[in-house]
């Protein structure tokens, strides 16, 4: 007679390290995916916000979900806060959720939005060469062929058939530099998220401490910046401002972070990174449906060659062989 454990696995399927790393890809993707809507919400509060305040309001609401997150896996710290992972949990927070999100903020400030999104799409080249640096990741055997696919895609979402067009003379040399710095400083936290990871510290955790360690910074940049509050208009304006700030928090913050961490968990930096290629995608549908900026035939092919790419990525995630570091990966 079989006993209760034999009853209970029996038929059951576990998942192989191949098999949660495509569906880590799939979740990142859609983390990312959320990412896309974020622009509109930041363009609409830039009318009555600066960029700086924007961020600070976003992460003092982002709080109510870090503060009892962090209350309950606070212990789980113990005995890991080593130099290394409080350098990483401090450029993933400093870095990428305060100063990076105020950057591209700001960027909308100067230039045009294509702009932005094409500046943004550096970000795998930095989070490539900290992952092969600072993780020892090897590059799949595709990853040749993959790289200028996606990058390629990237570029027809924003410019289609035609020559770029990046409006130098109106976005100006501030828009250009904030949107790299910010590539830059997201690149970097995804590798070094994924460090935090491979390190055993609980993606929940990762993702409360981001938020909770940009405040005091985002309260200081606020405060040397000077900048004055004006928040005025009738009931309901203020009642549709405030609806859409919690909408930008926690839809393409929170939740999209939520998904980005759990597949991050599970799934290689470079693939990572190649995922999130699917922002600029939603980025530019949103662009077309909410502000009528039709999409046009080069777009289209574009956003097809992402998608081609994210799936064939994901069929074939064990293509090279990993460093016992990454094979030990099991959060």
């Amino acid at each position: 007679m079989e006993n209760g454990w034999q009853l209970r696995t029996k038929g059951l399927k576990w998942k192989s390290p191949a098999e949660r790393e495509i569906h880590g890809v799939w979740y990142v993707a859609l983390g990312a995916a959320l990412w896309g809507m974020d622009p509109l919400f930041r363009i609409l509060l830039l009318k009555t916000f600066t960029s700086a305040q924007i961020v600070l309001l976003e992460h003092l609401l982002l709080a109510c979900y870090a503060v009892p997150v962090f209350v309950r896996l606070r212990n789980t710290l113990t005995g890991k806060l080593s130099l290394a992972i409080i350098g990483a949990l401090l450029f993933v927070s400093w870095g990428g959720s305060a100063l990076a999100t105020v950057l591209f903020t700001a960027a909308f400030n100067y230039g045009n939005f294509n702009a932005v999104l094409l500046l943004q799409k550096l970000q795998p080249l930095f989070a490539i060469l900290l992952a092969r640096v600072i993780l020892k990741e090897a590059l799949p055997v595709r990853f040749a062929y993959l790289l200028p696919l996606a990058i390629g895609g990237t570029y027809l979402l924003t410019f289609g058939f035609g020559l770029p067009s990046l409006g130098f003379a109106d976005l100006g040399t501030l828009s250009c530099l904030f949107s790299i710095l910010a590539a830059a400083l997201w690149g970097g936290s995804t590798a070094m998220g994924k460090f935090l990871l491979q390190k055993k510290l609980d993606s929940q955790l990762v993702t409360s401490l981001r938020f909770l360690l940009a405040l005091p910074l985002l309260a200081a940049v606020l405060w040397v910046r000077g900048d004055a509050w004006h928040v005025s208009g009738g009931t309901v304006s203020l009642l549709l401002l405030g609806l859409n700030l919690l909408f930008q928090a926690f839809l393409p913050g929170l939740v999209s972070m939520l998904f980005y961490y759990k597949g991050l968990s599970s799934t290689k930096a470079i693939y990572a990174t190649l995922a999130e290629l699917s922002f600029p995608a939603v980025g530019i549908f949103v662009n077309w449906i909410v502000l009528h900026q039709p999409l046009t035939a080069g777009q289209l092919l574009g956003f097809l060659l992402i998608w081609s790419t994210l799936f064939m990525m994901s069929r074939s995630p064990g293509a090279a062989a990993q460093t016992p570091a990454q094979a030990s990966v099991q959060v």
